[in-house]
C-alpha cells in the first residue's frame, strides 16, 4: 500500500453482502473503484442474489477462497462474528493488504480485529452512518453513502498511508470522513444512534394492541428503527454496554426533569423545554440540509 491514490483497487472482497455490503459493492461498481468486487456469503440466495442486483462481480460461501486475491477486505456481517471472520481473513489474505469493518461500534471491536490482523493485514475501522432498518441486498442503494458521515476510528498502530487510503475510499463514495478515537466514537453513536433505537423498542413495547390500532404516522416515524434485526442490535448494545448506560442515565434526567414539570403543571417551563429541543434540532438539521444542497 502506498497511501493516497490507490483507487481504483485490483480486488475488493466484501464479506456480508446484505444492505451495507451490497450497497458499497453497488457503489464501487458504479464509480469502477475496483477491477474486480467479490462478494462472501453464508447463504447461497444470498450470494445469487448480490450478482443479481449487480452490487459485485464474483461470488463464494468460501471465505478463504474469496479473500485470497483481495488487496482490501471489508467486513459488513453482525460485530458478534466479526472477530473469528477477521483471524480467518488474516490468514488467507495476501500480507498488507488493507483490512476495514462497517461496524456501528468501536471500543471493543478495533481491539479485537487489530489483534486478528495482527502483522499481516493495515487494519483501521470505518463506521458509514448509513442504512435503515431494512435489510438484505435487495434493498442495496449505490447511492446510499451520499452525503453521509462516515467515521474512521485509527489508533496510535494504524499505519498512516492505511488511514489515507480508507478516507480516500469513502470519499470517493460520497461520504464525509471524520477521524475518532474508537472512545469518542461509541460516547456519540450511543446518543446518536443506540439509544434511539432503544427508546423506539420500548414505546413500542409500552404500546397496547389498541395503541399500535389506532397509531398515526407521528408514533410510526418515532418507531421506524425498532423494526431494525434484533440479533444485530443485540450485538451492538452488548458492545457498547457501558456508554449505552451512560447515555441511558442521561436520558432518565431527562424523564426526570419533565416528569416534574408535568407534577407541578408548570406550563412555562414546559413550552421552555419544547422549544429548547426544538431550537436546538431546527439548527442543526437545517445546516445539515445547506451543506447537502451546496455539494449538489
Amino acid at each position: 500500500m502506498s497511501g493516497t491514490g490507490v483507487l481504483p483497487f485490483r480486488t475488493v472482497s466484501i464479506v456480508g453482502v446484505g444492505l451495507i455490503g451490497g450497497s458499497v459493492g453497488l457503489a464501487m461498481r458504479q464509480r469502477r473503484l475496483a477491477q474486480k468486487v467479490v462478494g462472501v456469503g453464508r447463504r447461497k440466495s444470498s450470494i445469487e442474489q448480490a450478482l443479481e442486483v449487480g452490487s459485485v462481480d464474483e461470488a463464494t460461501l468460501d471465505l478463504e477462497e474469496g479473500v485470497r486475491e483481495a488487496e482490501f477486505t471489508i467486513l459488513a456481517t453482525p460485530i458478534g462474528v466479526m472477530e473469528h471472520l477477521a483471524a480467518r481473513v488474516a490468514a488467507a489474505m495476501p500480507r498488507g493488504g488493507l483490512l476495514t469493518d462497517v461496524g456501528s461500534t468501536k471500543g471493543l471491536l478495533v481491539q479485537q480485529l487489530e489483534r486478528a490482523a495482527g502483522g499481516s493485514l493495515h487494519y483501521v475501522g470505518s463506521h458509514p452512518m448509513a442504512g435503515s432498518e431494512k435489510r438484505g441486498v435487495g434493498e442495496a442503494r449505490g447511492d446510499l453513502f451520499e452525503g453521509a458521515l462516515c467515521f474512521l476510528t485509527p489508533t496510535p498502530q494504524s499505519p498512516r498511508q492505511a488511514v489515507d487510503a480508507l478516507r480516500e475510499f469513502w470519499r470517493a463514495l460520497g461520504a464525509t470522513v471524520r477521524l475518532l478515537t474508537p472512545t469518542e466514537h461509541d460516547r456519540i453513536v450511543a446518543v446518536a444512534s443506540h439509544l434511539p433505537h432503544l427508546v423506539a423498542a420500548a414505546l413500542v413495547n409500552l404500546a397496547t394492541p389498541a395503541v399500535m390500532e389506532c397509531a398515526g404516522s407521528g408514533f410510526r416515524d418515532t418507531t421506524r428503527v425498532a423494526s431494525g434485526d434484533p440479533r444485530m442490535w443485540t450485538d451492538v448494545c452488548m458492545h457498547n454496554r457501558e456508554r449505552l448506560l451512560e447515555a441511558l442515565r442521561l436520558f432518565r434526567l431527562q424523564v426526570d426533569t419533565l416528569m416534574d414539570i408535568l407534577e407541578d403543571s408548570r406550563e412555562g417551563e414546559l413550552r421552555a423545554w419544547l422549544e429548547s429541543a426544538k431550537a436546538l434540532r431546527d439548527h442543526r438539521f437545517s445546516q445539515q440540509q445547506s451543506k447537502q444542497t451546496d455539494r449538489s
